[in-house]
């Protein structure tokens, strides 16, 4: 391979996903992808290039050593890529109310970008610091950033209110969506599988560790389960989604009175795993017999199917679900479970077909369509950033 490169990040508090992509012909070829886990030690880099698979130790580490991280595995991913790497593309996942698109990175819009850190304090700064490591690294190279608030931008302002004074929604308490970039690329993909349904009232489920829905008309946002922050919505993994503020004021009156502590119980401590006491992930849920985990996926299910109905309401009908992510494109218990809620609509799910993961999987006779979609966060990112640095 001899044409420009680009690359692509997206940080997590945790891992650090890369996607490789060849430029050629005014488009974003994905070739490659890779992956380091923090949480293992010594850290290692696992990324494949074609058909080949590689693993390599890193230097470095999660925290003062992070450039390290970002140095290393340009080192050995670009050995692999003999053309010239063009741009770097980063998923941020706060845009707030300054970035409504994809923007070419320079220093105000860095500082822009940091000046959100306060409306997503364990997300924004992991980006930043790649980032930052780039413009280290490598200066002479474009980086381009790419939204995950950015796609929910077109929600009408009834829709991204909370019920609280004006001024504060003028300084941005307000909903916000989050999982953009992934419904950017279902609404792109459904139109090249279905055209009509594409071009009406859709559902999606993003359905991963973190889990939200989003309702469509014509691929545009108009409602998202998500608010102001990723811990709004349906239950994850270990955020409680909708909680009542007045258990937080009572959690602290007895004691919980840190903002660090609040934070570290609702992202760490609550969804899934607080309900069972077992485990945040639902196939370990799914294999345990123990009421509590029965439990905690009946309330995911439960909770999901409840904001289907929200949603379509919201736009005003319903012509198709699609399920994405970990849990949405792989687990079809969970897609029955939630179909089965939804009997009231009409809708109707053929087992077989989800039993299979195929793409259509509802029956004939239900009255909305219903799909399972693999979702591409990364290729939406690398396409974006093309639309800026050709």
């Amino acid at each position: 391979m001899t044409d420009d490169v680009l690359l692509t990040f997206n940080a997590g508090s945790s891992t650090l996903k890369i996607g490789i992509f060849e430029l050629k012909s005014g488009l974003a070829r994905n070739v490659g992808r890779g992956k380091i886990d923090f949480d293992q030690s010594p850290l290692k880099l696992r990324y494949s290039v074609g058909q080949d698979r590689y693993e390599k130790t890193v230097k470095g580490d999660n925290d003062a050593n992070f450039v390290a991280v970002i140095s290393e595995t340009l080192e050995h991913m670009l050995a692999h890529l003999p053309g010239r790497l063009r741009a770097v593309a980063h998923r941020v996942v706060h845009g707030g109310m300054v970035f409504h698109e994809a923007t070419l990175l320079d220093d105000a819009a860095i500082g822009r970008i940091e000046a959100l850190v306060p409306l997503a304090p364990l997300h924004q700064p992991q980006a930043l610091r790649v980032i930052r490591s780039i413009e280290t690294l490598r200066p002479e190279v474009r980086q381009v950033a790419s939204f995950d608030t950015a796609f929910h931008s077109s929600q009408a302002d009834v829709v991204r209110r909370l019920a609280i004074p004006r001024g504060m929604h003028d300084d941005g308490v307000r909903r916000y969506g989050f999982h953009g970039l992934s419904y950017k690329y279902i609404a792109s993909r459904l139109r090249k599988i279905d055209p009509a349904v594409a071009g009406g009232k859709v559902i999606a489920c993003h359905l991963g560790s973190g889990a939200s829905l989003c309702a469509m008309e014509n691929g545009i946002s108009r409602d998202t389960s998500m608010g102001f922050s990723a811990l709004d919505g349906i239950p994850m993994a270990t955020r409680p989604g909708w909680l009542d503020p007045g258990a937080l004021l009572y959690l602290m009156r007895r004691g919980m009175r840190q903002p660090e502590t609040i934070e570290d119980f609702l992202y760490h401590e609550c969804g899934l795993l607080g309900v069972s006491g077992i485990s945040g992930d639902t196939r370990v849920l799914l294999e345990d017999k123990r009421p509590e985990a029965e439990e905690a996926i009946d309330l995911f299910c439960l909770r999901i199917a409840g904001e289907i109905g929200r949603l379509s309401m919201t736009i005003g009908g319903l012509d198709a679900l699609v399920f994405t992510a970990g849990i949405g494109e792989n687990q079809p218990q969970i897609r029955t479970r939630v179909a089965k809620r939804l009997q009231w609509l009409g809708i109707e799910i053929d087992e077989d077909a989800n039993g299979s993961s195929l793409t259509s999987i509802n029956a004939a006779s239900s009255n909305a369509k219903l799909f399972v979609i693999p979702t591409d966060e990364e290729q939406v990112i690398a396409d974006e950033a093309m639309a800026l640095i050709m």
